[in-house]
């Protein structure tokens, strides 16, 4: 059964909608050769614990951190460490809060410095996925016109979909149904309707699509260590249409 919510609670996650996005761009300003992704982790609990809101990550199944901070072939997950970024990785950022009870979700991701123009190309790709996912997300379409438009537009751009990772429905649990594949045919799955509340999140990669679990025991990376790329907004169905609540 996927949860409906009502104008309150939406307007709530949107309140910790802005807090999550506010905190993400301040950590997006720090990223740069030198930094240790311990020290994202740390500034970023400290400015979520500042804005009234807890990490929802810390302490989830085991995650030690607060930020996950996913690197080259990482795809999500990775956990922050005395690593050190250098020019030319690939930074994912993934982030989320619990405010009033409620949880938002957000991940970006960035180029350090100069990157090879097929990576830049994997990240624009990625985030136009989420964008033409985002665009669908309105009453009367269904979870596979979303899955079927991120498929749609990484593979055009002679990308891999990452299958064995999804997004999810989020409210008063940081996961809730329904699963939201990266893949998919339209007008397949549950209709969707005024009041869901979606953590959409293509993932895509320049190699093979599948996975492998990384050294730290959390994160997930390419099969063959290819470069990888990772967007998520939390995004509510309105009768107006999509309402991204990370804005």
């Amino acid at each position: 059964m996927i949860p409906i919510r009502t104008p309150q609670e939406i307007e709530i996650m949107s309140q910790a909608g802005k807090i999550l996005a506010e905190v993400i761009r301040e950590i997006k300003t720090m990223i740069a050769p030198g930094i240790a992704t311990n020290e994202l982790d740390k500034a970023a609990e400290g400015l979520i614990l500042k804005s009234g809101a807890q990490p929802a990550f810390k302490g989830y199944q085991g995650f030690p951190k607060t930020l996950c901070v996913s690197i080259n072939e990482q795809i999500v997950h990775g956990v922050p460490s005395e690593r050190i970024i250098k020019e030319g990785d690939v930074v994912g950022l993934d982030l989320g809060i619990v405010y009033r009870g409620y949880y938002a979700d957000m991940a970006i991701t960035l180029p350090v410095g100069s990157v090879e123009p097929e990576t830049m190309r994997l990240i624009k790709a990625t985030k136009k996925a989420l964008k033409r996912a985002i665009a669908r997300a309105k009453p009367g379409k269904t979870l596979g016109d979303i899955s079927h438009a991120i498929q749609g537009h990484i593979e055009d751009q002679g990308f891999s979909v990452i299958r064995d990772l999804c997004g999810h429905g989020i409210g008063r649990k940081l996961h809730e149904e329904p699963e939201i594949l990266n893949y998919g045919q339209r007008h397949k799955g549950p209709e969707l309707k005024p009041g869901m509340i979606l953590a959409i999140e293509p993932m895509a990669a320049i190699g093979k699509p599948g996975i492998k679990k990384g050294p730290d025991g959390h994160s997930y990376q390419t099969i063959d260590n290819s470069i990888s790329a990772h967007f998520e907004h939390t995004v509510a169905i309105t009768a107006q249409g999509p309402r991204v609540l990370t804005e």
